[in-house]
């Protein structure tokens, strides 16, 4: 597998990692049962709203740990406003690039970062709660990638069909029985379904 001096760089010698004591916000994404696991601790000023120091531990491979290195060195100095417009694209282009079957790692960094800055603002009053709802599984499923092309499935067209009921999630994927990476994908959405309370089960329909 082939990785950009970037990546190993970053893997050889990861920036901003070790656990945070007293952190101001903290998350965790993924699960060491798939492979994969990022937690990022946050130290914001409460006057200026910069984010003055971020740490991660990551449990993985190389491509996660450098994932997360770069996404916290993009983060520290920045405000929540602009660090909330950090994606994983911009991990993976400030990486000189990730394979395919790798990309899936730069989501999993960017994830965690949202979701630790999302805690933060939650905690601080400085926004609700959100509601779960259909349009939330296609923020998630958007966050799906297809190992092969590394590209999202909603990007790819993949998703045919979404729907939430009384805590029901139904989704009609349009992958083919033979695609070896078909069952990937449904471990992915699951992974990233399941987190939320509100989801009691998960049908993931195929083409018959």
């Amino acid at each position: 597998m082939q990785y950009s001096e970037k990546v190993l760089q970053h893997f050889m010698n990861p920036q901003n990692v070790g656990k945070m004591e007293h952190p101001d916000s903290t998350a965790t994404e993924g699960s060491p049962a798939c492979g994969d696991q990022v937690t990022i601790y946050l130290k914001v000023d409460e006057a200026s709203k910069v984010i003055e120091d971020v740490k991660f531990l990551s449990y993985g491979c190389a491509s996660n740990i450098a994932t997360a290195s770069i996404v916290t060195e993009m983060a520290k100095g920045k405000t929540l406003d602009e660090a909330k417009k950090i994606t994983w694209r911009d991990a993976m282009e400030a990486l000189d690039g990730l394979p395919p079957v790798k990309a899936h790692c730069s989501v999993l960094a960017a994830d965690t970062l949202q979701t630790a800055i999302s805690n933060y603002e939650i905690a601080h009053g400085l926004k609700e709660v959100p509601n779960f709802s259909k349009e939330t599984i296609i923020e998630e499923l958007k966050k799906i990638i297809y190992p092969q092309v590394g590209e999202d499935i909603i990007t790819l067209k993949m998703v045919k069909y979404v729907g939430f009921d009384n805590g029901e999630v139904l989704i009609d994927l349009n992958i083919m029985s033979f695609d070896q990476y078909r069952e990937n994908v449904a471990e992915e959405i699951r992974e990233h379904l399941e987190k939320y309370p509100e989801v009691k089960n998960i049908q993931i329909n195929f083409p018959s």
